[in-house]
């Protein structure tokens, strides 16, 4: 098969979650232990399943093409809301209360913890080449983060999002982001009944259609020529993003527009084929539904034991039903802690903490600094006496000599302490 689709329930009671085949309905593979929270199932790098256990602090992890097999768990500092994984295989976030963790999957090492909300994280999503993260919450606003300045920032100052959407007024239930990276549009839903998208070069609200429900989850299709509203009452809406005329905001009139009809309750989570040709929702009502976008007709409807909390399409990964092959990168632990600016994570971690200088408060200079500040006094000498020049020049040099001489001490106790912590082991 080209595509699969990955969909989990509440209960877990068959399985975590189920692969199976869009088309013929067949299922390929399961996945058990646990259930997954809303919007907590990503792939990684085609090669893992990731599941935020419902109400646990652990992710559960297994390879795809292991099965049954759970390989490891990620243990978070708390219960994990939603998560995500960058297209690029690179980085893990999650939403743990109303902060963003962002790992390393290569090392494990959390980069950073983003706390600019100021409640619960509901839902994350990257752009396709990885360059932002964009999150909303229970504070009904969306932070966009740009993924370089995250990781350069300093860890005194804290990093600051590029952009706060705040034009939504209750929480917020969905975003996803279109093709184009930086360029990208972005779609969030909320529980105010309106639908907004966004564009992420500028900042700019392009559109805002109010419904009659509340949405409880969004979709582009691959050519972005419609957009994809789940509501609370279980029918989709299907919007028009090119209508004329072109309006900032706008109602939705179902009688006017498309909408699909089938589910229960509420549709939870929305997926489109990359073909644009099947829509894939998942509702409340416990069912899966395969549906032609063209027709508006329900093709297929999978039944599960309880509320649907996951559910999207992906293209097939070439290993997935090949039991004998192997992920071709292993994952480390994942750290729960921030790596210090000393290279030492939290208090437990038996590191010890050096600060070079005599002044522990202050901030000191670099060594390269000092060369610059060297050279602007040389050439603030030039036309001095030499004399005096060469004695200021012994001075810096015996500074730096004693500077240097301190740097050797703390090296070799730092060898001599980690001498004896390996001898006891």
């Amino acid at each position: 098969p080209m595509e699969l689709v990955l969909s989990a329930d509440a209960t877990g009671q068959v399985a975590n979650c189920t692969v199976w085949e869009p088309v013929t309905g067949s299922v390929l593979l399961t996945y058990r232990g646990g259930n997954t929270s809303n919007r907590g199932l990503a792939v990684l790098g085609g090669q893992y399943l990731l599941g935020a256990q419902l109400g646990k602090n652990y992710i559960n992890v297994w390879e795809l093409q292991r099965r049954d097999q759970l390989q490891q768990k990620i243990v978070c500092p708390g219960p994990v809301n939603c998560l995500a994984t960058s297209p690029n295989g690179l980085y893990l976030v999650s939403g743990i209360a109303e902060s963003i963790y962002l790992w390393e999957v290569c090392t494990g090492r959390l980069l950073a913890i983003l706390n600019n909300h100021y409640q619960d994280v509901t839902c994350l999503t990257f752009t396709d080449d990885s360059s932002h993260i964009i999150s909303g919450a229970k504070d009904s606003l969306v932070l966009v983060w740009s993924l370089y300045s995250v990781l350069q920032v300093e860890t005194s100052r804290g990093p600051e999002p590029r952009y706060v959407w705040s034009r939504h007024s209750l929480p917020i239930t969905d975003v996803q982001c279109g093709i184009g990276g930086p360029q990208a549009r972005v779609v969030t839903s909320s529980l105010d009944q309106t639908v907004k998208l966004w564009e992420i070069c500028s900042g700019d609200l392009l559109l805002s259609v109010l419904f009659d429900v509340r949405i409880m989850s969004v979709a582009f299709d691959p050519a972005e020529y419609h957009l994809f509203c789940g509501g609370s009452d279980g029918v989709i809406y299907q919007v028009d993003l090119y209508a004329t005329p072109e309006q900032r905001e706008r109602p939705f009139h179902p009688e006017q527009e498309m909408v699909f009809k089938g589910h229960r309750n509420q549709v939870t989570c929305l997926s489109v084929s990359l073909d644009g040709s099947m829509l894939i929702s998942g509702s409340h009502d416990e069912t899966v539904c395969v549906w032609d976008i063209h027709s508006k007709q329900c093709l297929r409807t999978v039944a599960h034991r309880g509320p649907v909390t996951n559910v999207f399409i992906i293209p097939a990964p070439g290993n997935i039903l090949r039991a004998e092959s192997k992920p071709s990168f292993p994952l480390p632990h994942f750290s729960k802690h921030l790596q210090g600016a000393e290279g030492c994570e939290g208090p437990e971690s038996g590191g010890v903490i050096l600060r070079l200088g005599k002044q522990q408060g202050s901030r000191e200079n670099t060594y390269l600094q000092r060369a610059e500040q060297l050279q602007s006094l040389l050439g603030e000498s030039e036309g001095k006496n030499l004399s005096g020049l060469v004695e200021q020049l012994r001075s810096r040099t015996s500074e730096l000599e004693e500077e240097l001489n301190v740097v050797r001490k703390i090296n070799k106790d730092l060898f001599d302490f980690s001498a004896r912590i390996i001898t006891k082991q």
